[in-house]
């Protein structure tokens, strides 16, 4: 018998390619794939049982598929059919709990996936240069997605301790960009204009969506090698980028703002409905945010393909550039930088590698 695998939030489009590439390895036997609507996108031959995470139900159907293996991965941003913030959150926080009840009364529950988010590190002024798994947030987020996988992640340490026979395994995924990518982060990067917070130049760190479902895959199986059980683990491609980088590479031209007209602006495009310009993105916009990968390779056993600089270019070739061919701005920025005065104390933020 192989594994059977249940994955949630399948109506998701990266839940969805997540279905269908774990049905093709060879050691998975069935895979049911659960979401509260029906999914747009094919699942391949996957089994789909339509249930909220949110309800008892969930129970009902984990005990039924006699799954050994859960991949959460209804923990998200962003609102499936115009669902609205409070739905989100209920989802991702009352949906998990109800969703390892189940789990930890079910005898044939194995191994626990869950999708979460360096979001739980926050975005502070105070912060290190670099988060590892075991590093504590110095400004606790206090609101929004981030909020809510801290209080997911809250959640998932009580089911281990209580159920220590189960292999829990949580992904702290970096930025998700991609050609497919429905993050809030896409949303911005896809603005015509990009609002930044006058003074600041964040190092970012992003993720490839296709190494999102790899580094899912690898942490579904047994492990390799026997050092690896469960834990936590940061999930980026190699290197960063600061903002006005990535500004370049689009060729979208950045408008710097005092932080008080930032939060307005971040109003003004979530009423409009454009973008989810959250207090949390806001902070990663002004801060940064870069995270250490190490246990990624030594003990998950994964690499991602792609780094995070080669994640931005796939994401830019997706959508296309912007108002301003981004060669002619390169070339302009550049200029403007070696007119620029060095004298010390001049404010100016130093330079940081692009790979």
């Amino acid at each position: 018998m192989g594994q059977v695998v249940l994955v949630t939030g399948a109506a998701r489009s990266l839940a969805g390619r997540f279905v269908r590439r774990i049905q093709r390895d060879p050691q998975v036997e069935r895979v049911v794939a659960v979401d509260a609507v029906p999914p747009e996108h094919h699942l391949g031959g996957a089994d789909f049982v339509q249930a909220d995470i949110r309800q008892p139900a969930i129970a009902r159907v984990l005990a039924e598929s006699g799954a050994d293996t859960v991949v959460h991965l209804d923990v998200t941003g962003t609102a499936l059919t115009g669902g609205s913030r409070a739905t989100v959150k209920e989802t991702n926080v009352i949906g998990t709990m109800q969703l390892l009840g189940a789990c930890q009364k079910s005898p044939s529950v194995k191994r626990l996936v869950v999708k979460s988010s360096t979001n739980v590190y926050g975005s502070a002024s105070r912060d290190p240069a670099v988060f590892t798994e075991t590093t504590p947030a110095k400004s606790l987020p206090s609101g929004g997605f981030a909020k809510d996988t801290v209080e997911v992640e809250g959640y998932v340490r009580g089911f281990a301790r209580r159920r220590p026979d189960v292999a829990v395994c949580v992904l702290r995924f970096a930025n998700i960009l991609g050609p497919t990518a429905d993050t809030p982060l896409a949303s911005y990067f896809s603005l015509p204009v990009l609002p930044t917070v006058f003074g600041y130049d964040p190092r970012l760190q992003f993720v490839h969506e296709d190494d999102v479902i790899e580094a899912l895959r690898i942490a579904a199986h047994e492990p390799r090698r026997s050092t690896f059980n469960s834990g936590t683990f940061n999930i980026a491609g190699d290197g960063v980028l600061l903002l006005s980088q990535c500004a370049r590479r689009l060729g979208r031209p950045m408008v710097p703002l005092l932080l008080p007209a930032v939060t307005w602006a971040g109003s003004l495009v979530r009423t409009l409905g454009m973008t989810d310009f959250s207090p949390e993105q806001i902070r990663l916009l002004t801060h940064g945010r870069v995270v250490a990968t190490d246990e990624m390779r030594r003990t998950l056993g994964f690499t991602p393909r792609y780094t995070t600089a080669e994640t931005f270019a796939d994401f830019v070739r997706s959508r296309g550039t912007g108002l301003l061919p981004p060669e002619a701005l390169v070339r302009a920025v550049d200029r403007i930088a070696a007119l620029a005065p060095r004298g010390g104390g001049s404010g100016h933020l130093p330079t940081q590698s692009a790979t």
